[in-house]
């Protein structure tokens, strides 16, 4: 079972932490509270950043700190080497934010993630967050407050309007996991089902989801197997969208009857899902089943 409970005392190094994103969102995830114990700079121009130790690669940061957590802010073409580097070295949460990575290189880290027995959240992901304690990644601050709704989506933009109206409402998440958009990924929606299913600080989850590919579908699939005992709501962008236009990440392809808004809503509506037309109706639907 993946379990991407990650806590206040999970160590995390930063992979290309010199850069100008990594420099950034080494210190936000600090800032938020995340124990972020090194980084990792090719160029070793200086020893810390802000007073984040630096160190020439995974290996060296790991023995020195105890990490078990990554977040690669690399390249799309250093990404999978990165993966390898971070894996080797005995990392088992990795999240990779970076957009555009080759799928055939992303083939592969998911073959070495597995094997590996690790957790891998991206690519294509805004991150992962225990709300109140750690967040891998960068889901904005002001969307994030402690409490009891599982939220997993494709989309980072839109689940951090979603976060944040419910936050403002009284509502806060157990686990937040943005899974990414792309059709080679590390965590899928259906993946997190018997975590959620099992998880006693999650009395009710999310899934924000999109038009094209099968996730959702088979996320319908997996809840009716796991009998999943908690209220689910769904929030499905693309609705409007034209037909034979390209729109959204690189899973949002359609195939004849499946990947549509219509075959989507369907298959979660069998499962017993709540699926909202808006943000406002999502909201509200929150508040009535979780208040």
């Amino acid at each position: 079972m993946i379990n991407p409970r990650i806590g206040r005392d999970t160590p995390v190094i930063v992979q290309g932490a010199s850069g100008r994103a990594g420099r950034l969102h080494s210190r936000l995830m600090r800032d938020y509270g995340t124990r972020l114990v090194g980084g990792i700079s090719r160029q070793m121009e200086r020893s810390d950043l802000d007073g984040i130790p630096l160190f020439p690669d995974c290996g060296t940061a790991v023995a020195a700190t105890g990490a078990v957590a990554s977040v690669a802010l690399v390249g799309a073409m250093q990404l999978l080497d990165a993966m390898r580097e971070a894996i080797a070295a005995g990392i088992r949460y990795i999240v990779t934010p970076t957009e555009g990575a080759p799928v055939h290189d992303m083939l592969e880290a998911q073959r070495i993630v597995r094997a590996a027995g690790a957790v891998w959240v991206g690519p294509s992901t805004p991150g992962m967050a225990v709300p109140g304690e750690a967040k891998l990644g960068f889901l904005p601050d002001d969307s994030l407050l402690p409490g009891t709704l599982g939220i997993m989506s494709k989309s980072g933009t839109l689940s951090y309007e979603a976060g944040y109206r419910l936050a403002r409402r009284g509502v806060g998440q157990s686990v937040w996991v943005g899974v990414g958009g792309d059709p080679v990924k590390g965590t899928r929606f259906a993946d997190l089902v018997p975590f959620y299913a099992a998880d006693s600080r999650t009395e009710a989850l999310l899934m924000i989801g999109e038009i094209g590919g099968h996730e959702e579908e088979d996320l319908a699939a997996a809840l009716r197997a796991q009998s999943f005992p908690k209220p689910v709501f769904a929030l499905i962008a693309g609705r409007s969208a034209p037909e034979g236009v390209t729109m959204g990440h690189a899973g949002a392809l359609t195939h004849g009857n499946h990947g549509t808004f219509a075959t989507k809503r369907a298959a979660l509506e069998g499962a017993g899902v709540t699926v909202c037309s808006s943000l406002d109706e999502m909201v509200e639907r929150i508040l009535q089943r979780t208040k």
